[in-house]
């Protein structure tokens, strides 16, 4: 959108807020953090344990000196360059050719010159993990589902090679429920589909659901093509690599639910699963593939035929901007009920509306009522909850949804955090104070930032 009169003409001002919802009481917030016991690898091990994962694949299948296509995606997943480059060292050392190709879908703005900027801005180039970039949006028809007779459709690059290997994080996906989600079979299914692709499997996934579409076009795609197995990355509450661990064609659906399951386990969540307020400072793809995490939230509003998660249960979400990374793709704010206007001037609007066609999305691309101020935002969010007491309101305010191990929170919430072994309190409960309207008190992933670069 970029357009400042848009965003003046669509921003409702505080004044006008503050009439409409009177004398609203604001709670005090102090600043608490979740107590985490993760195992993380030590960052100069990542690479030769990635290298360690792949050559613990069928390897034996793939000729002397073949070519190996290395799926990567788009998501923000901690190492990737080193994770990347450990495969490639591994497989050049077995003798093999790699090269990488996009296993991003239809990102990348659709095209193939969109898809290989999008690898460089997660530091994937062919300087730094040492092989070569082949990125193209062509697909081949591979095959079709038996029973809706559905097409199955591959990246051109990856069903020339000899071997194909996909390497991609494993996590509970936003949008659905399943055996499988979000990880190796989403990548192989959906990512080197490339744009037709998952537009064919959001298609059928209206009546006929991801949770039953990806491991059957899974278990298509090992049938025909080469597909040697998968490096599986596993991340910690703190987005810290934490597994990475080859798996095999042999059981490959069967191994990818049980690090699902683990996944789960160890993804971060919201410190309480009842809340009045959640401010979150930011969304973008970076943060998720909706934006804002949809197991984090208890949201899925953009489904069709999809079940949302049954907790937390969080009245009013207030969103307060879009990330850098992101660039203006709101995927996923309609998942929010108030958003700041530095959101709404952010948005680009075609990439948005692109992104929600092929995921059939397009609830998630709806518009909230725009605010201001993040007085206002706080202001009418806590005015449509009913009665407010403000020594009982429960708030929560997050960087986003990945970055949840310090928050700021009300005082109900932080005498909650005293009585629990899995939280601490940093600060006490204070005044909110505002600057023009906006909240002072930096992000409560930067207090944490600090607090290190100080220890340091």
């Amino acid at each position: 959108m970029n357009s400042n009169a848009s965003r003046e003409s669509l921003a409702v001002p505080e004044a006008a807020i503050r009439e409409a919802c009177g004398e609203t009481p604001l709670p005090e917030l102090g600043l608490i953090e979740q107590v985490w016991d993760t195992d993380p690898i030590p960052v100069d091990e990542v690479a030769d344990r990635a290298g360690d994962a792949f050559r613990s694949l069928a390897l034996s299948d793939v000729p002397e000196g073949g070519e190996l296509a290395l799926g990567v995606g788009s998501r923000g997943i901690a190492n990737l360059p080193r994770i990347v480059e450990g495969v490639v060292t591994a497989a050049r050392d077995l003798g093999f050719e790699p090269f990488v190709f996009p296993a991003m879908g239809s990102h990348g703005g659709a095209t193939g010159d969109g898809q290989r900027e999008m690898l460089a801005e997660l530091g994937v180039t062919e300087a730094s993990i040492g092989c070569e970039i082949r990125s193209s949006m062509d697909v081949v028809e591979v095959g079709r589902t038996a029973d809706r007779d559905v097409p199955v459709v591959a990246d051109a690059n990856a069903v020339a090679a000899d071997a194909i290997v996909p390497i991609n994080r494993i996590k509970p996906h936003t949008d659905f429920d399943g055996a499988v989600e979000s990880g190796l079979s989403k990548m192989l299914v959906i990512g080197m589909g490339k744009q037709r692709g998952a537009k064919i499997a959001h298609d059928w996934a209206v009546d006929w659901s991801l949770r039953n579409m990806i491991p059957e076009i899974t278990e298509i795609l090992l049938a025909e093509l080469p597909v040697v197995g998968g490096v599986a990355i596993l991340e910690d509450q703190r987005d810290d690599t934490t597994i990475v661990e080859g798996i095999r064609p042999a059981g490959f659906l069967d191994r990818e639910r049980e690090l699902l399951e683990t996944a789960t386990e160890i993804m971060p969540k919201l410190p309480f699963e009842e809340l009045d307020v959640l401010v979150l400072d930011q969304q973008g793809k970076d943060v998720s593939g909706q934006g804002m995490d949809t197991n984090v939230i208890g949201r899925r509003p953009f489904s069709i035929n999809e079940p949302g998660p049954e907790r937390p249960d969080v009245k009013r979400i207030y969103t307060r901007s879009l990330t850098d990374s992101t660039h203006g793709n709101a995927m996923g704010m309609g998942s929010a009920d108030f958003v700041h206007a530095d959101l709404l001037a952010d948005v680009d609007m075609p990439t948005t509306l692109i992104n929600a066609l092929t995921a059939s999305t397009t609830r998630g691309v709806r518009l909230p009522p725009t605010v201001e101020t993040d007085r206002a935002g706080l202001v009418a969010a806590l005015s449509t909850i009913g009665v407010v007491d403000p020594e009982t309101v429960r708030v929560l305010r997050a960087t986003d949804t990945m970055r949840l191990q310090r928050c700021y929170a009300s005082a109900a919430l932080v005498a909650e955090a005293r009585e629990r072994d899995d939280l601490r309190v940093v600060a006490e409960p204070t005044p909110i104070e505002f600057e023009d309207g906006s909240f002072a008190a930096p992000s409560p992933h930067e207090t944490l930032q600090a607090e290190r670069a100080a220890d340091d």
